[in-house]
């Protein structure tokens, strides 16, 4: 304001004004006060010279000392007129006030100087130390000014202020004015962002949890009211299911108000009863001397579902990569493992929590299999070419230092923009298919040597049933010499040799189902054994009881079975040492934990050897195909041997230790057959045989062979060279008045129909036609089981005038 007083101004003068007068007072009293003081130590000097003049030093002394008490003296002194000291008093002491003033020097000390008269003479002089105890008036006198300043000053503050407080006043006035527009525009902004927002707003309560305000997005969101949303509780607004219920909901917003803001996820409520998930957010605050907790509430429902799927499409892939029977890796851009599946972590021997994030030629350790140098990374490939890459067999050499034989692939992992993120590498273990491989390939050349073995031993029975017949036939000319009888007897043993050689070799190329006949073991035993040691440091010990029990077998492939182990027994053996074979009778009571056929009686076969033995887990998988503790074996010895056990339903068993050498038992059912006498005969005591029989061969010294022992026993022989031929005879026979009694045909005919079509054809024009096989292929399933086939015998190449002669008789009168 113009007009306005100026206070500061008067107050200035008004302290000016009384500090005049302060000093102004203390010069005039000052002067005042000392006239005083000379005026009073004159008058004292007067009565003291009176005492010095009547000598009354006493009486002066006590004056003195009232002087000095009386007029503030701090001392009093009086001289003679030589100068010299008459006496000397001291005043009172003063306080210690008094010296604290003294000594900050607001108490000054004064000396006052009076010459003593007597008479108008000078008779000595006197000097008083007078302390100026004024300091107290004019303390008082100044504290009388500050209080009239302050009366003044606060006079005129008061009038100040008044004027102050007036102008204030109105500007207050106008600030209110202004702000509460500007209150009413920031309510009005504030409504409108508390309301924008899509996510539900509450403002509960900090001590009931009662709402006490909502935004629109809440009303939307749940479907309520304003009033409505004001009505109700939290617990309204939850499922109520597990811990959504209103006491959580309580127990939230107070650990919001004691430990701070909380974060949770809630199943909410709707007005329509539906459910959704939110993301719940409490905050607590104070204004306005209240405490408050603000929830914000988000839908997330969406967000769930698609957390939802992710976890099930996680769960599948993870499914997925468990059942995949590949190890799959993947891997950022840096080449640093992201995930590692199951297989991969067995093939590694790494698992996937050490893996991940580790560079992958760490996990990843491949060679090349021919040179041990490490292979290129496919990865790195993958990445710097940006297309599948594929790497040719390598050696994988796990975390324990095991080596597996892999074939791999590696495929960039690309993003919505085509940027290469990642790798993924999947690879194989091929070591058993790389092993099958190699077997299977052994197996080819096996199946090709036993196909050529098979043909090499079908052409040779043909020709070993040539030579052993007609051997067998000279053999029996009366005409023959004892010389000649003698070596013809001698190629006939050497005949038989090559007859068990030939099954010997069928049965390894062949295999197939045994053609058993009653047997002894011991000469079948005896034979293979010394056939396999024959020039080895290893002997062979036999213990077979006279009264071993007759078995029924397939003599080739039971040799076999004893070559197999012998051989096996000799190898734990090279330096020597010595085989025991050991054979009993046995019976059920003695192999109740043997799984053979139910018989009461068994035959028990012992193959014990002195070699360095083997481990447990060697032993267990010791009859496995293609296992093989030898370096050229190709593990498929014992597998065949305990294959053939078993299809002549009995057992094999072995037991071993390091170094305490082998065993190897087997049990046979023994035959049920009654063993048969058979008479020694000869050719000629078969003459004179009635009917009609048909040779049905494809080699001419077969038919030949057959003809002139069958004609030499009385039979009428027909000859055909294959089945066609066979059927057109047997038909025309049967038509006309001499039908044919008995047929004997070749399995085998190259080029033709052999006996297996041909005795079907045969029953097509006579159910009751009789039939007997023959074959040099004796693993034949036809040959093993001729009946189901049709034929009423069989006879396996090369065989002996004897026991043909035997099977023809058999037939013929059956």
């Amino acid at each position: 304001m113009k007009n306005q007083f100026n206070y500061k101004k008067v107050i200035s003068i008004l302290q000016i004004t009384l500090l005049v007068v302060f000093f102004s007072f203390i010069f005039v009293w000052e002067i005042f006060n000392s006239k005083n003081n000379i005026y009073e130590l004159h008058r004292q000097a007067e009565v003291i010279s009176i005492d010095l003049w009547n000598f009354d030093t006493k009486g002066s002394i006590a004056y003195l000392k009232l002087a000095c008490r009386l007029n503030n003296y701090e001392q009093l002194t009086v001289f003679d007129l030589d100068n010299e000291l008459f006496a000397r008093v001291k005043g009172p002491e003063y306080g210690r006030f008094e010296q604290l003033l003294t000594r900050v020097g607001l108490m000054q000390k004064t000396t006052l100087e009076a010459e003593i008269f007597f008479n108008s003479t000078i008779v000595g002089k006197i000097e008083a130390i007078k302390r100026h105890d004024t300091i107290y008036a004019y303390l008082y006198l100044l504290l009388i000014l500050g209080l009239i300043a302050l009366a003044g000053r606060y006079f005129l503050k008061t009038l100040q202020s008044r004027d102050t407080l007036e102008l204030r006043v109105q500007e207050r006035t106008e600030e209110l004015q202004r702000a509460t527009q500007l209150l009413q525009t920031s309510e009005e902004r504030y409504r409108e962002i508390y309301n924008a927002s899509s996510d539900a707003i509450f403002m509960h309560d900090a001590e009931s949890g009662k709402i006490l305000d909502v935004n629109q997005g809440m009303l939307d969101m749940f479907g309520y009211t304003y009033d409505e949303a004001l009505q109700i509780d939290v617990g309204s607004l939850s499922s109520g299911k597990f811990s959504n219920t209103l006491e959580e909901a309580r127990r939230k917003i107070q650990n919001a108000v004691l430990h701070g803001p909380q974060t949770f996820e809630w199943v909410c409520r709707k007005k329509d009863g539906s459910l959704f998930w939110a993301e719940v957010v409490l905050k607590h605050t104070k204004f306005s001397g209240k405490r408050y907790v603000i929830a914000v509430n988000r839908d997330i429902n969406v967000r769930k579902k698609a957390e939802k799927n992710l976890a099930t499409e996680k769960e599948q892939l993870a499914v997925t990569l468990r059942s995949i029977g590949d190890g799959v890796i993947t891997t950022d851009i840096s080449e640093n493992i992201v995930l590692i599946n199951k297989v991969t972590e067995k093939l590694t021997g790494w698992n996937n929590k050490e893996a991940v994030g580790r560079p992958l030629v760490e996990v990843f350790n491949i060679l090349d299999e021919q040179t041990r140098e490490r292979c290129e990374n496919p990865v790195n490939r993958a990445l710097s070419q940006g297309r599948v890459v594929s790497l040719d067999s390598a050696v994988l050499v796990a975390k324990d230092g095991r080596e597996r034989i892999i074939t791999d692939s590696c495929a960039p992992i690309f993003d919505s923009d085509s940027n290469i993120i990642g790798v993924v590498l999947v690879f194989r273990d091929i070591t058993d298919q790389i092993k099958t491989e190699k077997e299977l390939l052994k197996i080819k050349k096996l199946e090709s040597i036993g196909v050529l073995a098979g043909g090499i031993a079908h052409d040779f029975n043909n020709l070993l049933t040539a030579i052993l017949g007609n051997i067998n036939l000279a053999l029996f000319d009366k005409d023959l010499t004892d010389r000649s009888r003698k070596l013809m007897s001698e190629a006939e043993k050497a005949s038989l040799r090559a007859k068990d050689l030939t099954q010997q070799l069928l049965t390894f190329a062949k295999g197939g189902e045994p053609v058993t006949e009653m047997s002894p073991l011991e000469n079948v035993i005896k034979d293979s054994a010394n056939f396999v040691l024959r020039g080895s440091p290893v002997a062979c010990h036999f213990e077979i009881p006279h009264n071993l029990r007759l078995v029924d077998i397939d003599k080739g492939q039971i040799s076999q079975v004893i070559q197999n182990i012998i051989l096996n027994a000799s190898h734990a053996m090279p330096a020597g040492g010595l085989i025991t074979v050991t054979c009993e009778n046995i019976d059920s009571d003695d192999i109740l934990n043997v799984p053979i056929p139910a018989r009461e009686l068994s035959v028990k076969i012992c193959i014990r050897d002195e070699g360095i033995g083997m481990p447990n887990n060697i032993v267990e998988k010791i009859f496995d195909p293609y296992f093989s503790t030898k370096q050229e074996g190709n593990g498929l010895g014992l597998a065949i041997t305990h294959s053939i056990i078993s299809k002549h339903g009995g057992h094999i068993t072995v037991e071993s230790q390091p170094g305490d050498g082998t065993t190897f038992t087997i049990y046979l059912p023994s035959s049920e057959k009654c063993p048969e006498l058979k008479p020694i005969s000869s050719i000629a005591s078969q003459t004179n045989c009635r009917g009609k029989i048909m040779i049905m061969d494809d080699e001419e010294m077969i038919r030949s062979l057959v003809e002139r022992a069958l004609s030499r026993s009385g039979y009428e022989v027909v000859l055909a060279e294959d089945g066609d031929e066979a059927v057109q005879l047997y038909q025309k026979a049967k038509e006309s008045d001499a039908p044919i009694d008995l047929i004997i045909m070749d399995l085998t005919i190259p080029g033709g129909m052999g006996g297996k079509d041909a005795v079907k054809e045969i029953h097509k024009i006579d159910p009751e036609a009789k039939v007997i096989v023959s074959s040099g292929y004796s693993n034949d399933p036809v040959m093993a089981d001729f009946g189901e086939y049709g034929f009423c015998g069989a006879v396996v190449k090369p065989f002996q005038i004897r026991e043909f002669m035997e099977t023809v008789g058999k037939a013929i009168s059956s």
